[in-house]
């Protein structure tokens, strides 16, 4: 996740599996080798219930989505469907494996998105469908950003930010000095 963008993850885990302290968790093995590493460089924190979640999050002044495989909640569309640069702060939700998302996020919630899904078998594994997610919001607000200064569409760039960084991207920027020779890493033809 943190690879997207994600800059913090909350956990609603009633049973107290997780510690509260972010530094616990960051030096607990177990998940640091889990997550290879990325705990450290993302802030978790642990929520009792999904209602405390929902409410640190609106008073922060996120807007939240749900995703789901089956149609649920006030707004339900395809992952494609969205526009996930309406809101500045937004909160993206995912449901257990075992269980999916519960029913109260689902009611606190803007909109449930869902990923199109063709074979007999109609749902993903957490990893898998929280990295499409992702994926598709990070990419539109990228976008987004690469075009634009402010909200609303406001303070239209002369010249779009690169969405992405390709290795010929970062030569571009920062030309190497060109070392040829025999034992050299980068030859001149």
């Amino acid at each position: 996740m943190n690879a997207l963008g994600v800059e913090k993850v909350y956990v609603v885990d009633p049973r107290h599996s997780l510690p509260d302290d972010w530094q616990d968790l960051r030096e607990k093995r177990s998940i640091s080798k889990t997550s290879v590493s990325a705990v450290k460089w993302t802030f978790v924190r642990r929520f009792d219930s999904t209602d405390a979640c929902f409410d640190h999050l609106e008073k922060k002044g996120f807007k939240s989505i749900v995703t789901s495989p089956h149609v649920k909640g006030k707004a339900s569309i395809f992952l494609h469907e969205g526009d996930y640069t309406a809101h500045t702060k937004l909160a993206v939700w995912f449901g257990s494996e075992a269980a999916g998302i519960s029913d109260r996020a689902v009611e606190r919630s803007e909109m449930c998105v869902s990923i199109p899904m063709f074979g007999m078998i109609e749902s993903l594994n957490l990893g898998t469908s929280s990295g499409i997610v992702l994926y598709e919001v990070a990419k539109q607000r990228r976008e987004y950003q690469s075009k634009y200064r402010w909200r609303n569409k406001k303070g239209e760039r002369s010249k779009p930010l690169p969405t992405v960084i390709t290795p010929a991207t970062l030569i571009d920027q920062n030309p190497a000095p060109v070392e040829s020779g025999p034992n050299s890493a980068i030859g001149a033809p």
